[in-house]
């Protein structure tokens, strides 16, 4: 029964969010366009369905994944499984001593990036419009290796407490540098590929995470050091796509050279 009262509660969240939406969608069609919907029953058999769909999924993000994404941080900081039998009370914990975070934060960051549907929509999209010179698993790879380094670095960033502007400032003055030498055909895709990361799969997770470790690790805050790794999520990938173009010019221009 609380589960259902649950979903209740959520389903009419849900209403109340969706309604703004379909407002201004039909606003604009009968007042600015004046025309009538077309497929009126299919738009609100889709509408009806996106209503049962994110009220199912909310309802998984909490009583799921960001319990997932925090006990598995919890289990990971614990000082008795990084130390084992070797523990002591009051043993000291080095950043070092979080390498199976980091490990665990980049695969998270990989796996959930390769599943993001967002992902795998603007990669077959690109495959499309660039006539197949953009492959469709290159670019979720590329993304996805991206996701992984900054959410591990991100990590590292919360274990030591070092200042996320940093972190970001650094990383956009390595984009800015990327962007004056990569091919133009990638660099919008590539600023678009770090957005399409902060999506339905890769945000709760990740941010269960931060918090989750905000909230073992000794000597931090979880609203000073939990939130800020989605800003690690959607910046690397940029780097990495961006990377990932440099590299393939790279390979063709000297594959053209052997071959002269």
């Amino acid at each position: 029964m609380e589960m259902l009262h649950l979903l209740w509660q959520t389903l009419q969240d849900t209403t109340l969010d969706i309604l703004p939406i379909v407002a201004i969608i039909l606003g604009f069609q009968l007042l600015v366009i004046r025309r009538p919907v077309p497929n009126l029953r299919k738009v609100l058999l889709g509408f009806f369905y996106v209503l049962i769909g994110l009220a199912l999924f909310l309802v998984g993000l909490k009583e799921a994944l960001f319990p997932i994404g925090k006990l598995m941080a919890q289990q990971l900081t614990n000082p008795e499984f990084i130390h084992g039998s070797m523990h002591k009370p009051g043993m000291l914990l080095l950043w070092n001593d979080y390498m199976w975070v980091y490990i665990f934060a980049a695969a998270i960051g990989f796996s959930t990036t390769i599943a993001e549907p967002s992902l795998l929509a603007v990669a077959v999209k690109a495959n499309n419009v660039s006539g197949g010179a953009i492959g469709v698993w290159g670019l979720r790879i590329a993304v996805a290796i991206g996701v992984a380094i900054g959410i591990a670095l991100g990590s590292f960033r919360i274990v030591t407490g070092t200042p996320l502007h940093y972190y970001i400032m650094t990383g956009y003055v390595v984009v800015m540098l990327q962007t004056l030498v990569a091919p133009r055909l990638v660099i919008a895709l590539a600023y678009d590929s770090g957005g399409v990361t902060t999506s339905t799969v890769t945000v709760p997770l990740v941010t269960a995470l931060g918090l989750g470790l905000a909230n073992t690790v000794p000597g931090r805050s979880a609203l000073l050091d939990g939130f800020g790794l989605i800003a690690f999520a959607s910046l690397f990938p940029i780097i990495s796509v961006l990377g990932y173009a440099q590299l393939s010019q790279w390979r063709g221009q000297r594959k053209n050279k052997t071959q002269d």
